[in-house]
């Protein structure tokens, strides 16, 4: 149990903050407690109100019980390791007998560099069924994975989506890069977006991926100049934020998503760029006034 915790130290210090924030409130009603497990179904930590006289959730609700398929038969935990996906099962649908009490949603956690670390799994005992805990587990897991990111040591961060959309919230494309362009760590989204391929050797640079040296992405961020469109030598277009890493204390488990604020100054400052200068045609695409972008960019 000690070397599963020990090996476990980082997505348990990163996934503390992120389920109590976001699971506390959202479950706070229905009975569900949270367990964290690593890749092979052993518990980690347990958050939320685990009544440990109940005889099932003593069972299950315990730092270092294995949950994992053999142990203990069909659940969400082994269901989502091995499928690789968020999944939900009610009661019966468990294996065995001494498990139909059980309700799960669970959602596999994977480490920047595209590895399975474990599994995140929502759980009540002779529970209604709320299968909106599907949703719930995969945005946590999404928001645990996207801190385990911006944890990795970096030097610059990539936020990525499509054109038309605006970057900084959690379901963006994440990269984090060192100081020479070595891509050091990657969100899921980032790698289907990119096409990357997590293969045990490590991601590629960033100049095999972007049709833009990785010094000029550097640049962008020193400026602060909002997303871009980047191309891709796959033929294909991003837009991204490019944002120098913090160096401040704590920064690792600060929220991971853009302030409203500086989202909507990004936005319109893209928009001007695209519209050559002319604030009039970039505030008739934005369908707001001249007078609204000069306010959100502070000017005058």
């Amino acid at each position: 149990m000690r070397r599963a915790l020990e090996a476990s130290h980082a997505l348990r210090l990163t996934a503390a903050p992120v389920i109590d924030h976001t699971l506390g409130r959202a479950m706070s009603d229905t009975g569900y407690f949270a367990l964290l497990t690593d890749a092979q179904g052993i518990v980690i930590d347990v958050h939320g109100p685990a009544d440990m006289s109940n005889r099932h959730i003593h069972a299950i609700a315990r730092i270092g019980v294995d949950l994992s398929e053999p142990a203990i038969g069909t659940s969400a935990i082994g269901a989502a390791l091995a499928e690789r996906t968020s999944v939900w099962l009610h009661r019966g649908e468990h294996f065995f007998e001494d498990t139909a009490v059980y309700s799960c949603a669970g959602a596999p956690l994977f480490d920047p560099d595209g590895a399975c670390i474990g599994m995140l799994d929502l759980t009540g005992v002779m529970a209604p069924e709320r299968r909106a805990l599907k949703h719930l587990v995969s945005v946590t897991a999404r928001r645990i994975e996207n801190a385990l990111v911006l944890r990795r040591p970096h030097a610059l961060v990539l936020r990525l989506t499509w054109p038309g959309h605006l970057p900084g919230d959690d379901d963006d494309g994440l990269l984090v890069l060192d100081a020479d362009g070595r891509i050091v760590g990657a969100n899921r989204t980032a790698a289907e977006m990119l096409d990357l391929r997590a293969d045990g050797t490590g991601w590629p640079h960033a100049d095999e991926i972007f049709a833009v040296p990785c010094g000029d992405l550097l640049g962008v961020a020193r400026r602060d100049r909002g997303p871009l469109e980047v191309p891709t030598w796959g033929g294909l277009r991003v837009l991204a934020l490019a944002q120098l890493a913090r160096h401040t204390p704590g920064a690792e488990a600060a929220a991971t998503s853009v302030p409203l604020r500086s989202r909507e100054a990004a936005l319109i400052r893209h928009a001007v760029a695209e519209a050559g200068g002319n604030v009039a045609e970039a505030a008739r695409r934005l369908g707001i006034s001249r007078a609204t972008v000069y306010r959100k960019l502070g000017q005058r």
